[in-house]
């Protein structure tokens, strides 16, 4: 004998397979924009640089009276180069390189960036979420904290739980159930694999707010619109260099933010 849960399961997934999505899940909410004058005012100024030159500043080299090709520009030009120009013509470029991973926390009502932490390409995802977290402090409420399958940890859930907020992490497809204990984070999670196995992850991904973890990868592209590279050499300078984009990125986002209210 089948029980209700699972009725009610069985009878949701033979709606997603016969209706569209929009008549099975619930309708958006609307928002009205209370500052167009100001929003409209930032959007225009975003693109406005005001840049200082003094006029007594010698741009062009002065003539050194020696053989040879003549520079430029002075020690006031600045080129950019990933290997010595002479290296590269008598060597060849090489195409080994060192890569830097960011890890972002943002938040999803402001959309600043509240946590950074930078590692070499050997760290994984999912071992930063505790640092990430421990950089947002205990006085304030964090609700819930989206991420993708790959926090699908103990470790993450433990440490999400242990701030009261509500992990939404989908759970892997072969996931089995975990000894919950007096684990408060291994208790959300065994929740979420009971409602991907009776409803299905599409379910539970359009219900559970899943999808608002997008806002990371825009924020992620905005962050690498200010540059794909990093001129510092030492680790320490480049998280550095990493950290101000972050705080020249939080500004920009602050200057053109819209305020919305849910319109009923």
């Amino acid at each position: 004998m089948i029980n209700f849960i699972d009725f009610v399961a069985q009878t949701l997934r033979q709606q997603v397979r016969s209706s569209p999505m929009s008549e099975v899940a619930p309708s958006p909410k609307r928002y009205k924009t209370t500052n167009w004058p100001q929003y409209n005012a930032a959007l225009k100024a975003r693109g406005s640089l005001t840049l200082w030159l003094d006029s007594d500043m010698q741009w062009l080299a002065a003539p050194s009276g020696k053989r040879g090709r003549q520079h430029l520009l002075s020690d006031a030009g600045i080129k950019f180069l990933g290997e010595g120009e002479w290296k590269c013509k008598k060597h060849g470029p090489e195409y080994r390189r060192q890569w830097r991973k960011v890890h972002l926390g943002i938040d999803a009502q402001t959309l600043e960036i509240r946590a950074i932490e930078v590692t070499d390409n050997s760290i994984g995802d999912a071992p930063m979420l505790p640092c990430l977290l421990e950089q947002i402090a205990e006085q304030e409420d964090l609700l819930s904290v989206s991420a993708d399958g790959a926090y699908d940890t103990k470790a993450c859930h433990e440490a999400i739980a242990q701030r009261g907020a509500q992990a939404i992490i989908p759970p892997r497809k072969n996931a089995k159930w975990w000894k919950e204990g007096k684990s408060a984070g291994a208790k959300v999670r065994n929740e979420a694999v009971k409602a991907c196995q009776r409803l299905g992850h599409r379910l539970w991904k359009q219900w559970s707010g899943y999808h608002r973890r997008s806002l990371v990868e825009t924020k992620m592209h905005c962050f690498k619109r200010l540059g794909e590279r990093v001129m510092a050499r030492t680790f320490e300078r480049q998280v550095v260099e990493l950290q101000v984009r972050v705080a020249l990125l939080n500004r920009f986002t602050q200057l053109g933010r819209p305020v919305t209210v849910p319109v009923a």
